[in-house]
């Protein structure tokens, strides 16, 4: 299946020489999502991932499925304020700024094997901001996946120690 014919390409959203990728035309289409969604499990279901954790808000839309799929629990990582239980706080950089993610921190046990999916790899400072926080909490990484890669960004040399997959590789 052509999932790059699947995603809607906005130039100049939300500024400027920005092309932003829209998932929400393949999310809409039920056979798009189960092909991406099993993709983005398949290459990890020998790995016994036992949660898969996922960054607020696209990520979740991408992360649910996969789980369901490895039969694996699901993590949530999101914005501050927004989980009710005691959580574990990382501030990170931007290219313009800072942002913070907070996950809970009985969400993952030590030990406990983990796939972090997003929907899409940039510069890869939110993916490692889930990293740090995810080992700190004594998560074992088996890979990272996403639905889309943007190659001239350069998101995966950052995470070079890593099994990373994606789908859909744009260079523009």
């Amino acid at each position: 299946m052509d999932l790059r014919s699947m995603i809607r390409e906005l130039p100049d959203f939300p500024k400027p020489g920005i092309s932003f990728k829209d998932i929400s035309t393949l999310l809409k289409d039920g056979k798009a999502l189960d092909y991406a969604t099993s993709a983005l499990a398949d290459p990890f279901r020998d790995k016994e991932i036992e949660l898969v954790v996922a960054v607020e808000a696209r990520g979740f839309a991408i992360g649910a499925p996969v789980a369901c799929k490895l039969g694996a629990g699901f993590v949530l990582v999101r914005k501050p304020g927004k989980l009710p239980a005691d959580t574990l706080r990382y501030e990170y950089e931007l290219e313009y700024g800072t942002d913070t993610l907070e996950i809970h921190k009985d969400a993952i046990s030590p030990g406990q094997k983990v796939l972090i999916v997003d929907d899409v790899l940039a510069t890869g400072g939110t993916v490692s901001a889930a990293i740090r926080m995810v080992e700190q909490l004594g998560g074992d990484i088996q890979g990272l996946a996403f639905l889309i890669e943007l190659e001239d960004l350069a998101g995966r040399s950052r995470l070079a120690k890593y099994d990373v997959l994606s789908l859909v590789k744009y260079n523009d």
